[in-house]
C-alpha cells in the first residue's frame, strides 16, 4: 500500500489576530461607555427620558386637540413646546432632508388642494415647517438651553392654569369626560422642564 500523505493547512494568524484586536477595542469601549455613564449617572438618564415623555405628551395633547377635545386655550403652543423640547434624534431627522420633503409636501397640498388639506393638519404642518425654517439661534443656541427649558415651563404651566380654568377646578379636570388624560398629558409637559432646571441648579 502506497503511503499517504496529507496536506497540512496552514492557519494565518493574521485575521484571527485582527478580530481579537476589535473584540478587545469592543470590550475597551463598552467598559468605557459603562463608565462615562455611571459618571453621569441618572439625572442626564432621567432628563433625557422625561425629555422624550414631554414631547410625546405634547404630541398627544395636540393630537387629541385636532380630533375631539375642543378647547378656547391656547393650544398652538404646544407646537413651539415641542420645538423645543424635541429630543435630538428627532429634531435632526426633522430639521434634515425629511423634514424639508414633508414640508415641501405639506406647502404644496395646502397650496394647490386646500380641499384635501384637512384642517387638523395645520398645527402639525406649522410644527415642520418651524423645525425646518428656525434660524440656527433659535435651533441651537436657545433650544436645550436654560431659556428653553424655561420657556417649556412657561407654556406648561399656563396650559395647566388654562385647563383647570375650563374645567372649573382641579377636581372638576380629573372627572369630565377625557378629563384625566388630558390633566396627565398637561402635568407631563411640567415634569421635563421642572426636572431639567432642579438638575441645571445642582
Amino acid at each position: 500500500m502506497g503511503r499517504m500523505e496529507y496536506l497540512a493547512m496552514k492557519t494565518d494568524p493574521e485575521p484571527t489576530q485582527l478580530i481579537n484586536s476589535d473584540l478587545n477595542d469592543l470590550k475597551i469601549a463598552a467598559k468605557n461607555l459603562i463608565n462615562h455613564a455611571s459618571k453621569l449617572g441618572s439625572l442626564g438618564f432621567g432628563t433625557s427620558f422625561l425629555k422624550w415623555v414631554a414631547s410625546f405628551s405634547a404630541i398627544y395633547l395636540l393630537i387629541l386637540d385636532r380630533t375631539n377635545w375642543r378647547t378656547n386655550m391656547l393650544t398652538s403652543l404646544l407646537v413651539p413646546y415641542i420645538f423645543f423640547s424635541l429630543p435630538p434624534v428627532l429634531f435632526n431627522l426633522l430639521r434634515g432632508e425629511v423634514g424639508k420633503w414633508i414640508a415641501f409636501i405639506a406647502i404644496v397640498l395646502r397650496l394647490f388642494f386646500p380641499r384635501h388639506f384637512p384642517d387638523w393638519l395645520e398645527m402639525p404642518g406649522s410644527l415642520i415647517l418651524l423645525l425646518v425654517v428656525a434660524p440656527n439661534f433659535f435651533a441651537h443656541t436657545l433650544r436645550g438651553s436654560l431659556i428653553g427649558t424655561v420657556i417649556c415651563l412657561l407654556i406648561g404651566c399656563y396650559l395647566l392654569q388654562e385647563h383647570i380654568r375650563a374645567s372649573g377646578g382641579f377636581r372638576n379636570s380629573f372627572t369630565r369626560s377625557h378629563g384625566i388624560s388630558n390633566t396627565l398629558g398637561i402635568i407631563l409637559l411640567l415634569v421635563y422642564p421642572v426636572w431639567a432646571l432642579v438638575v441645571h441648579f445642582l
